[in-house]
């Protein structure tokens, strides 16, 4: 009995085994010399590759590292409001490191003191100095009055050298009254430039405190309106932090309008071939597998970059406009995986192990009355197994699936050939 179960069982298999080798071998032949072959027929073909990458606000509002021109250079992060977060108008995102500001407002206060004391002494140094020059000018206009009021002129009574002198006295008094005059004007006017000079490096620490001021109120990034912190990840998909340098007018994050979304998605260069735009999409959120949404590419980047530094590896930058948004359903960030259909078309399609590279030519070989026969054929798009012929042959030939003109022991089995 256990026997007869045993051959049961066998036999079962066998034809289960026969059944899936039939459905494999459709389209498919045994040539008399034992290589097995295909028959060309049309075929729709479809190419599809797959990407990640996130959601993103159609539109939305940027926020940049202010380009303030007082503070050059970049600015430090010292502060970030968390990815995601909902804020209202004015709130706080993002506080820079002060330090410089803080810095250059302290230096310049003390040179505003420095100024004001220098112009209080200028001040009393200059009012002293003028007084001087005032009281110098009283005397010597008082000498000279005496001077006149007893000048020796009488003939009669002075001799001629007294009235010599006395002229002589005279000259010299009107010298001294006119010098005294002189020196006050000259030492108002001194003192009027120094107090220029002085007001003008007062005024050199005013500007520098201004611009401190405003220095330190840009440290911070506020928020223009209402919506979710979004923060702006680069090219290696890594977001801002702590410590990082921002230079000015550099986006360190953005608050999205949700009314429409659209995915980024990064293809792998050796995939991106035929990428192009409006060729369908179909993307599913990470966090909602259930779901899939359509759509059109509407952005591909010209030129593959690498995602992570030094690594060899390239992806195109692809764009994905959804049919539509589900606000409940999609938010900035999330990671969604895309399905993008590049080629999709009636067209020749044979099993890519069929084309051989013969002498740096891609050949299949055709089974005719003579035997099989090398046919170099126009390669088109392709995937992992299977290939589009544009030229060379055409629907209801048979090819063989491997080199016929190599023989062996894998003599029946697909050939070593590939394609370039």
């Amino acid at each position: 009995m256990k026997s007869v179960m045993r051959w049961l069982v066998i036999i079962a298999v066998l034809a289960g085994l026969g059944l899936a080798t039939g459905r494999m071998l459709r389209g498919r032949g045994a040539a008399p010399d034992g290589v097995t072959t295909y028959q060309v027929t049309k075929a729709k073909f479809v190419r599809r590759v797959t990407a990640e990458g996130n959601l993103r606000a159609v539109k939305a509002t940027r926020l940049t590292a202010p380009q303030n021109s007082e503070m050059g250079g970049a600015l430090k992060i010292a502060w970030l409001a968390p990815d995601g977060t909902y804020v209202k108008k004015g709130d706080v995102v993002v506080r820079f490191d002060p330090s410089e500001p803080e810095k250059q407002l302290r230096d310049g206060q003390a040179d505003l003191a420095a100024a004001d004391a220098k112009l209080a002494e200028e001040g009393v140094k200059s009012k002293s100095a003028v007084r001087g020059r005032e009281t110098d000018a009283v005397l010597a206009a008082d000498e000279l009055a005496q001077q006149k009021q007893f000048q020796s002129k009488d003939e009669q009574i002075f001799s001629r050298n007294q009235i010599i002198e006395s002229q002589i006295d005279e000259g010299l008094a009107v010298a001294k009254q006119q010098h005294a005059e002189q020196a006050k004007q000259v030492e108002k006017h001194l003192s009027h430039s120094n107090a220029a000079v002085i007001t003008v490096e007062r005024q050199k620490a005013q500007l520098a405190i201004s611009h401190a001021k405003s220095a330190l109120e840009a440290m911070q990034i506020v928020a223009p309106h209402d919506g979710i912190f979004v923060l702006k990840r680069n090219w290696r998909g890594e977001l801002p932090k702590l410590g990082q340098a921002l230079w000015p007018g550099e986006e360190v994050g953005e608050i999205p309008l949700l009314d429409a979304m659209e995915a980024e998605v990064f293809v792998l260069e050796v995939d991106g071939t035929g990428l192009a735009e409006k060729q369908p999409a179909e993307i599913v959120i990470e966090a909602r597998p259930d779901q899939t949404f359509t759509g059109k590419i509407r952005l591909v980047e010209k030129l593959a970059q690498p995602r992570e530094p030094g690594s060899p590896v390239q992806y195109f930058a692809v764009v994905v406009e959804l049919d539509k948004t589900v606000r409940d359903v999609m938010k900035p960030g999330q990671r969604v995986r895309a399905t993008l259909v590049l080629d999709q078309e009636d067209a020749l399609v044979v099993p890519r192990q069929a084309v051989i590279d013969h002498d740096g030519k891609n050949v299949v070989y055709k089974k005719t009355a003579k035997g099989f026969e090398a046919v170099a054929v126009e390669l088109g798009a392709a995937t992992s197994g299977r290939i589009v012929i544009k030229t060379g042959l055409a629907p209801g030939d048979v090819i063989a699936l491997r080199d016929p003109t190599q023989t062996g022991a894998g003599s029946g089995s697909a050939g070593s050939g590939g394609t370039k």
